[in-house]
């Protein structure tokens, strides 16, 4: 599966005076829990351990966030944070992937995308990064 990194226009800076746009890789997903499915943009992040989304898209899924096993999480700027780890199915290029443990929080912008991290993304897919091409491929990796 390949899709085109996301690219957002930037104003340069001092620090980056040719820069005019940034990619991040950020691909759609449909999240899926009980009958509810919701689409959802999500940042693939290497350095995140597990999957992380606002607290908001697994309300809205009917999940009861707080029932959730609590596990406690933190980021570049050092603050500690908690999300409430639950399980859900992805599509993800037209393919299922099913039991998935994503964190939900309400300790993340509510209106930022959600996170693929390790466990849940990483775990399941071998990513290759071509910023040259402006794609990202995942491959589902065999699971033993």
């Amino acid at each position: 599966m390949k899709f085109k990194y996301k690219k957002f226009k930037v104003l340069p800076s001092s620090a980056f005076p040719k820069r005019k746009y940034l990619l991040r890789p950020i691909i759609p997903l449909l999240i899926t829990h009980n009958d509810k499915t919701i689409g959802y943009e999500a940042l693939l992040d290497s350095g995140a351990d597990f999957c992380i989304f606002h607290a908001e898209i697994g309300e809205y899924l009917g999940i009861p966030i707080l029932n959730g096993e609590k596990e406690s999480f933190g980021g570049i700027v050092g603050q500690q944070a908690t999300a409430y780890i639950h399980k859900v199915n992805f599509k993800i290029g037209g393919h299922q992937y099913s039991s998935i443990p994503v964190g939900f929080s309400y300790d993340v912008a509510p209106h930022g995308y959600g996170i693929l991290g390790h466990c849940g993304f990483f775990n399941i897919f071998r990513v290759i990064f071509d910023l040259k091409k402006e794609q990202i491929e995942l491959r589902p990796k065999r699971l033993k």
